[in-house]
């Protein structure tokens, strides 16, 4: 999970405890939530369920109720506690607790008559892996915002910084694979040189892979050439700008960039250089880069991810 101080846990808390993350399918991703290894306990028994939604002050389960959930509730005096589990991502091992609560209302979940949204109010503060874990998204989410057009300049320390395995970043320009050098990012962008022909680049639909580490992943964002400059001394190559698809800007991507910043302002770097320039074609630039091959090995490009919708619960209570 990285190391995290009590003070930045303290400062999640405050800043977020009121604000409900929905876990759709990218949020599960994100944070590593084990699904088959959340569950309800009221008394001594467990129920499976599907943690829905939380805040710091709350959350939100959908539960079957024709296992005796709901007259186990009762006798309790709707005291519940909810099991958590997520795989920590360096690693690999679980992470479980609970979370003490009550249940304040039960609704059926879209017109079921065997499952019920459970909204449940914390009777204490949640532990501090939950809020480490859900504060991480909602600061990337929140600075993401701030900081959209923030540019970092890649070099060595940033580089390392950044987690980035290599310079090399692959492009899918139309799906078609593309060997590039990166040369700037930011939450919203990217400046990467290639061989090529600007006209035949721009305003193309892009996908652009990164390769980061600690831990190791692969992360594809969506986008579109805006505009060009040339390379100074290599005119066989073009800088080419990329601006991001905001709705389909992933939430790995968000918190990597995200914690780059926070390590810089943690280190008291200078502040990083304001505003990608996405619409300025054809201007010179110096590069000291080797060549890029044109040609890499075709990779598929990964589906995106879609909102949970539908729940599959047992009956049975363990």
């Amino acid at each position: 999970m990285g190391i995290i101080t009590a003070q930045l846990i303290a400062a999640y808390y405050e800043r977020f405890k009121n604000i409900e993350v929905t876990f759709t399918k990218e949020i599960i991703h994100t944070t590593g939530l084990i699904t088959e290894q959340v569950h309800l306990k009221c008394g001594s028994d467990f129920w499976p369920c599907v943690f829905y939604a939380t805040s710091f002050q709350g959350a939100k389960i959908a539960a079957n109720i024709k296992s005796g959930l709901l007259e186990k509730l009762q006798k309790g005096n709707n005291s519940i506690s909810v099991r958590l589990c997520f795989k920590n991502p360096e690693t690999g091992n679980p992470i479980t607790f609970f979370v003490a609560g009550r249940v304040i209302s039960t609704i059926p979940y879209k017109d079921s008559e065997d499952v019920s949204l459970l909204t449940i109010q914390f009777t204490q503060r949640p532990p501090d892996d939950l809020i480490e874990i859900i504060g991480r998204v909602l600061d990337a989410d929140l600075n993401f915002i701030k900081f959209k057009e923030a540019k970092i300049v890649l070099t060595a320390e940033t580089q390392r910084k950044l987690k980035l395995i290599s310079n090399e970043v692959a492009a899918f320009i139309q799906a078609v694979p593309r060997r590039c050098l990166l040369r700037e990012l930011s939450f919203s962008g990217a400046k990467v040189i290639t061989m090529g022909v600007a006209k035949f680049l721009v305003d193309k639909d892009t996908g652009l892979r990164f390769d980061f580490d600690d831990p190791r992943e692969s992360i594809l964002v969506k986008g579109k050439f805006t505009g060009s400059e040339q390379v100074e001394g290599k005119k066989e190559m073009v800088a080419l700008l990329m601006e991001f698809d905001e709705a389909q800007i992933p939430m790995n991507y968000k918190i990597r960039v995200n914690e780059y910043f926070t390590l810089t302002r943690r280190d008291s770097s200078p502040p990083v250089a304001i505003e990608i320039p996405v619409r300025k074609p054809k201007q010179a630039v110096n590069s000291e880069e080797t060549e890029a091959s044109e040609d890499i090995e075709a990779e598929s490009v990964p589906e995106e991810s879609k909102p949970e919708e539908d729940f599959n619960l047992e009956t049975d209570k363990k």
